[in-house]
């Protein structure tokens, strides 16, 4: 795997939109705290622009994003939120200069298209955490906030959560790879599906129908994604959704369900999705779970 390099004081972050729409001044307000740790901050053009659902037309977000890509003096970029639009840009960005001088992309959601190209394509390491729309006036001090800033400075994470009644025990370690489980479905059998096999995956969801989450699962299952693994993180399923027949089981059931033939460790309930409770993840790189029957531990 290729590692960014960890940023230091007066580093430059950019930060764009480059799938759905937000306010600039929640951005702005995000950029203060990332000012705050001692970075320099430049907020693109399509952050409070909007055309339709998107911040801007794709031709203005594929631009914008393909200058910070590009512009050696950004070392970071943060995403301004997901929503959705990147599967949109993905097969037109030029990776060539990215490739040779790669730096951090941090954001989760509809940012796990570009985590997993990113990762199969290129082998270069990324970070799924919350993005400026995470980072409010009530959550700027948080833990899950801070740990954004600890994994950009360099720091190793070590994480603990609580024991689920629906895990499987165990450790193991592997790159760890994943994101959302909807564009990890929407993924799947194009070139940016990555080889599972020997890895650690990680999934969540937001406002999905619990049937919708079986498919998906089915659909991970069938295309490969949960053979080989080394162990399943299930983060946040958020915002659960019912038909007028009631399914029949929660997400985590119907996860379980999927992979309870497998032998690897699984554990229910990560910290990390659509949610307040969203810890950074170095993605693409080698990682440890722990589970037992008093707690899970994910460290680096």
């Amino acid at each position: 795997m290729n590692i960014p390099p960890c940023l230091k004081p007066g580093d430059l972050i950019g930060v764009t939109c480059p799938a759905s729409r937000m306010e600039r001044q929640a951005a702005e307000y995000a950029a203060g705290v990332l000012a705050s740790w001692g970075f320099q901050v430049r907020i693109g053009e399509t952050v409070g622009g909007q055309f339709h659902n998107f911040s801007a037309p794709d031709n203005r977000r594929l631009r914008e994003l393909q200058g910070m890509l590009n512009d050696d003096a950004i070392k970071a970029i943060l995403f301004g939120r997901g929503g959705y639009g990147v599967i949109r840009l993905l097969d037109q960005l030029d990776f060539s200069h990215f490739k040779k001088h790669p730096k951090w992309l941090c954001g989760y959601s509809d940012i796990t298209a570009l985590h997993m190209h990113i990762y199969k394509c290129f082998g270069i390491a990324t970070i799924h955490s919350l993005m400026c729309s995470g980072i409010t006036a009530d959550t700027h001090d948080d833990p899950y906030v801070d740990s954004l800033r600890r994994v950009l400075m360099g720091e190793d994470p070590r994480y603990e959560f609580p024991a689920h009644s629906l895990n499987r025990n165990g450790e193991s370690s592997g790159e760890l790879i994943g994101g959302n489980l909807s564009l990890l479905a929407c993924l799947s059998g194009t070139i940016s599906q990555p080889d599972t096999a020997g890895r650690l995956l990680f999934i969540e969801d937001i406002g999905e129908y619990r049937y919708a989450v079986d498919r998906m699962m089915f659909n991970l299952k069938r295309s490969g994604w949960l053979n080989n693994l080394q162990g399943l993180l299930v983060g946040g399923f958020t915002g659960s959704r019912e038909t007028d027949e009631p399914f029949g089981q929660t997400e985590y059931e119907i996860i379980y369900d999927k992979v309870k033939e497998y032998d690897y460790p699984v554990a229910f309930g990560f910290p990390a999705g659509h949610q307040k409770e969203n810890y950074t993840l170095k993605m693409g790189t080698p990682c440890t779970m722990k589970i037992s029957d008093e707690k899970g531990v994910v460290c680096w």
